[in-house]
């Protein structure tokens, strides 16, 4: 069994002008949701802080999931300091930790998804890493890259011969 870690358990407050928005996020809320999170903030507290990774070039909080929690305690109520927890992961895992948190909650942006699909599979992340880390088939992955019509990411692909000389037979098992 995978050695499971308790990020959660060291929370703590920092600026919230430390703390910036990843630029990868495929999750969109609607306003009336967008309120009801605020209302929720509001009667019940912060309940969960933002997952980010600490950027030591930037020295900023990247945040990795909790984008919306984020602009509303931000934004909306202007909070000088927010709770956070930071995760050590390269690049690509932080995208895979974002959709998957996603994921596990509601929907996501298509467009921004194939965008996302595009950015690993050019990090070199193979069909198998993105499905096995983001949770998606074979088939949603190919629609996915199907979207964004950049040919490079199919140069990976094993294709089927379909045709074939006539009289040559195919062999089905090669």
């Amino acid at each position: 069994m995978k050695k499971i870690t308790f990020p959660c358990l060291n929370a703590k407050l920092v600026p919230a002008s430390m703390v910036v928005a990843n630029d990868y996020n495929p999750n969109k809320v609607a306003p009336p949701e967008m309120k009801l999170l605020q209302t929720s903030i509001e009667e019940d507290g912060v309940t969960m802080a933002i997952v980010t990774y600490y950027d030591e070039t930037s020295e900023k909080y990247i945040v990795v999931d909790g984008f919306h929690r984020y602009t509303v305690l931000t934004k909306t109520l202007h909070l000088p300091e927010i709770p956070v927890v930071v995760i050590e992961k390269e690049i690509g895992d932080r995208m895979a930790s974002t959709i998957r948190h996603n994921r596990a909650r509601g929907s996501h942006d298509i467009d921004l998804m194939s965008n996302i699909v595009a950015e690993l599979v050019e990090m070199g992340k193979s069909d198998q890493w993105i499905a096995r880390k983001i949770g998606m088939d074979a088939e949603e992955i190919l629609r996915l890259k199907q979207i964004t019509g950049i040919a490079a990411l199919f140069r990976d692909n094993e294709f089927s011969r379909a045709w074939v000389k006539p009289g040559q037979e195919m062999d089905l098992y090669e």
